[in-house]
């Protein structure tokens, strides 16, 4: 099938250029600028498609005439020619297939970015489909652009209550005068009223300890929060005093998947199904009486006798256990699953991965804007469990509940 020709530039322009009139006033015109955005944009979904259609995979593919899409510019709106393909497998990058804007190409850069490529990657990518050449610098230049960014999302002002915050941290390696570190990235997650999610802010911190987590607690204060009813943590030494020093009405809980996990990296591979068995009649009692009873069992069996280490890492922490089994089920089920933060998680984990390690702490903060800033606008409905949970929270907290439904 004949590639599809670009569209012509209106003769009236044209013909104002080629007399030698204004070129900035032809250029400024938006008739043009939409003009020359078409035919730039079904170039490159053209390119793209011949690129697609060259995969091995598709060998058995063609082309399909052309679907027609409108988008929105910053000087109106377009009809732009979208190639198709007969196996219908042809998935456009320039404009996604839910996509209502036109992109830059700063935005283009920004987004492959946020999907983990790095800036060596982008600029190879940018010149096998599309031919062009953009060095890893001049990218590196447009992605340090939402640094700004990050500092105002950082200090943008919050809600006064939130019913519930997760707090949680992964670990990266990040240049630091020219040594690798580990350091952590920690992360608060608000769950609001209405059972949204918000990511609240991220903090970068080599060394943790009280003095650091009160200092996040009073940034959070100081941001506008001024209550949060319950606060998910993964047990590490001073948080829980940190949170109640600011908030002294939150009730701290030790997340229950934390303690899981630590209790199994003390258990060989072939033992870890049972040991996650036996440990069930603890987190599943009914109350906090059954729960240290089950504890105290598990701890004289057989496998509490060979892995003394895991019923002392829930002593440890048990005052912060507590709280979790003097809620109902549904609010439990919240608790214990942490399925947003663990998605979350699950992403920042595979941009990580891809990089090996950052230059700086800027770079990685850059990153994981990005990535946090694109999986909230996927956040779009609450869980399922949050309707049952919000009548629960309602009685539980009464009037501090009531407040973060008005806020």
């Amino acid at each position: 099938m004949a590639r599809r020709r670009a569209p012509a530039i209106p003769d009236e322009l044209l013909d104002q250029l080629l007399a030698g009139g204004d070129a900035a006033a032809a250029l400024n015109s938006g008739d043009l600028v939409n003009a020359l955005k078409k035919a730039l944009a079904e170039r490159a979904l053209s390119a793209e498609m011949d690129y697609h259609l060259s995969d091995e995979a598709e060998a058995e593919n063609s082309r399909n005439g052309y679907g027609r899409k409108s988008v929105s510019t910053g000087t109106g709106k377009i009809e732009i020619a979208i190639p198709r393909d007969r196996a219908g497998s042809f998935d456009p990058q320039l404009i996604a297939k839910c996509q209502r804007r036109f992109p830059g190409f700063d935005d283009k850069i920004i987004s492959m970015y946020a999907r983990g490529m790095s800036t060596r990657e982008i600029a190879e990518h940018l010149r096998e489909i599309y031919g062009m050449d953009a060095s890893a610098e001049l990218i590196s230049t447009i992605t340090d652009a939402v640094l700004d960014e990050v500092t105002s999302w950082q200090q943008r002002p919050l809600d006064p209550v939130y019913p519930l915050v997760f707090f949680d941290a992964i670990r990266v390696k990040i240049r630091d005068e020219g040594v690798v570190r580990n350091k952590a990235i920690h992360i608060a997650l608000g769950v609001m009223a209405d059972g949204t999610k918000v990511v609240l802010g991220m903090w970068i911190e080599q060394n943790e300890g009280a003095k650091f987590w009160l200092r996040v607690m009073n940034e959070l204060k100081n941001r506008g929060v001024e209550d949060i009813l319950l606060a998910v943590v993964d047990g590490l030494k001073g948080f829980p005093e940190a949170i109640t020093a600011v908030f002294p009405e939150t009730i701290v809980q030790t997340c229950i998947v934390h303690l899981l996990r630590n209790s199994m990296d003390f258990v060989s591979y072939k033992d870890r199904k049972a040991v996650a068995t036996a440990l069930k009649d603890i987190y599943r009692a009914v109350d906090a009486r059954a729960a240290e009873a089950a504890l105290a069992d598990f701890e004289a069996g057989p496998w509490g006798q060979k892995y003394p280490a895991i019923g002392q890492s829930w002593r440890r922490v048990w005052q912060e256990v507590i709280p979790f089994f003097g809620f109902p089920g549904d609010v439990r089920r919240i608790i214990y699953t942490t399925n947003a933060i663990e998605a979350l998680n699950s992403k920042l984990r595979r941009a990580i991965r891809a990089r090996g390690h950052f230059p700086s702490d800027e770079a990685a903060a850059k990153l994981l804007y990005l990535i946090l800033n694109r999986s909230e606008k996927e956040w779009v409905m609450p869980p399922r469990e949050w309707a049952m949970a919000k009548a629960q929270f309602a009685v539980i907290f009464g009037d501090r509940f009531v407040r973060a439904l008005a806020a």
